[in-house]
């Protein structure tokens, strides 16, 4: 077994986002980490792993998040992880665009809302629970068409925008905890292409050795989360352990 698994972490874990993503990271992590007390929270339905609470949680209510603040406050146990697996790239009226006179502001505002704001606030909503003196993870899926240097194709505006933004706003976030929270560690993560619904309309163009099943896709990721520590916080890492370019 790998070095990075016989590090225990003791303490809640929150995944949010109950995705196929999100499950596949739920489960790897309690198998990896029994000692967690891993809770994978979403907008409606309980999970099986949660213990019996309602840990719902919507990045788009306020309400919502005051409400998980308070229920971290209340927790008895240590927060030791918290890992955002929430993402939209297409969806109701959300439709990644190829060219500009495609792009629209209520598009624009509810790609931001959901992938650069959201996770920002659930840092605010959990950030009453931390301690100075604790270890303690925040990461969250970005990904590499949020980065502003790789971009050679264009298109997407309101995705790559919003992913980009994710990544100066957590990018920020590091910078203060560091001074606040020495002990914190700030994540960024791609990925890559992982067989969900929201990459399903456009596997097609993957070549089928990097089209990951959630399974893969979550080992993998945690296999470059485990080993981050509060002097790597602030990097936007690929699921290889790579640095990506902002």
């Amino acid at each position: 077994m790998p070095e990075i698994n016989r590090v225990a972490w003791i303490g809640r874990a929150l995944i949010v986002g109950r995705g196929g993503l999100g499950k596949a990271l739920a489960q790897e992590l309690q198998r990896r980490q029994p000692a967690l007390e891993v809770l994978l929270c979403g907008r409606s339905v309980v999970s099986e792993l949660d213990d019996g609470g309602d840990w719902l949680v919507d990045l788009e209510s306020p309400q919502s998040l005051e409400a998980l603040s308070q229920r971290l406050l209340d927790d008895p146990q240590p927060l030791r992880l918290v890992l955002n697996a929430t993402g939209r790239l297409h969806g109701g009226s959300l439709i990644p665009e190829k060219r500009l006179q495609q792009v629209s502001a209520s598009q624009l505002l509810e790609s931001f809302a959901i992938n650069a704001a959201g996770p920002l606030l659930l840092a605010k909503a959990i950030e009453p629970a931390l301690k100075r003196d604790q270890p303690f993870h925040f990461a969250s899926l970005s990904a590499r068409v949020g980065s502003i240097a790789d971009n050679r194709s264009g298109g997407w505006y309101a995705y790559r925008g919003a992913k980009a933004a994710q990544n100066m706003f957590l990018r920020s976030l590091s910078v203060e905890w560091a001074r606040r929270f020495p002990l914190a560690t700030v994540t960024m993560l791609h990925p890559g292409t992982t067989d969900t619904a929201l990459s399903k309309p456009f596997q097609n163009f993957v070549p089928p050795d990097r089209l990951f099943s959630p399974q893969k896709a979550a080992a993998l990721l945690l296999d470059v989360l485990l080993q981050q520590t509060a002097e790597d916080s602030g990097r936007f890492l690929a699921w290889d352990g790579q640095d990506i370019p902002w």
